[in-house]
């Protein structure tokens, strides 16, 4: 059975930095109802065998009016981000979903741990957005890496959160030499966080590359498999 798809209606088109640009959609047909985390897949009339199917997550929880928020970069020689660049105002995208399991837990219980990698912000942001709309009862602590100082997503909005509310810590680390530096940092600022301290509950987000090392961290260092939610988009 064909999956349901629907067409969206692009409300805006916004540049967040040199390479990533923000799509403002509305569903035209039914409401999308997702949790923050979950990603839609849109259908992109591009490649040798159109649709061309590609994963965004919502960068913005849901609202009343149904639009979703959608994030993404440019990537050099892409076709769906090059289709989407070309993309403008009025135009109409074909999408299903929600899709993924990659989200807050239903009742938290431990510390919160956001390790993400560029465009890996994207869902944690959304999850943040969610978490802050209330007097959460945990802490949480953002640690973001990205590709380049002026490459750092929602930079000011997540000063501005740490700012006023006590219990969230953002940590922004530039790696401009790839994944494996961005790993070697992230790790750099973990291990005195974790080792010997009470357990948290990591969410990481990224590509493979940048995710995978991590959570063998966290399972050597006596975490669940199961324990460490993760989401890769490559």
């Amino acid at each position: 059975m064909a999956e349901p798809t629907q067409p969206a209606r692009i409300l805006s088109v916004t540049d967040l930095t040199t390479h990533v640009r923000q799509l403002v959609l509305l569903p035209q047909e039914q409401r999308i109802v997702f949790q923050p985390g979950q990603w839609v897949s849109l259908k992109l009339p591009v490649g040798p065998k159109p649709p061309l199917n590609r994963a965004y997550s919502m960068a913005a929880p849901a609202t009343d009016s149904g639009e979703l928020t959608l994030v993404f970069d440019q990537v050099a020689g892409g076709l769906g981000s090059g289709y989407l660049y070309r993309a403008k105002a009025g135009d109409e995208l074909l999408l299903s979903g929600p899709y993924g399991n990659f989200g807050l837990p239903a009742t938290p219980d431990r510390d919160l741990l956001f390790i993400s990698r560029y465009t890996g912000l994207v869902p944690v942001r959304c999850m943040l957005k969610q978490l802050y709309a209330t007097r959460p009862a945990v802490s949480a602590l953002l640690i973001a890496v990205a590709p380049a100082e002026d490459e750092l997503l929602f930079h000011q909005e997540l000063l501005t959160l740490a700012v006023t509310h006590p219990g969230f810590r953002y940590l922004p680390l530039v790696a401009a030499s790839g994944e494996q530096q961005g790993v070697d940092l992230a790790l750099s600022m973990l291990r005195p966080l974790i080792d010997g301290a009470e357990k948290v509950t990591p969410l990481l987000c990224g590509t493979k590359a940048f995710v995978r090392p991590l959570r063998a961290y966290f399972v050597s260092a006596g975490y669940d498999r199961k324990d460490v939610k993760t989401e890769t988009y490559d």
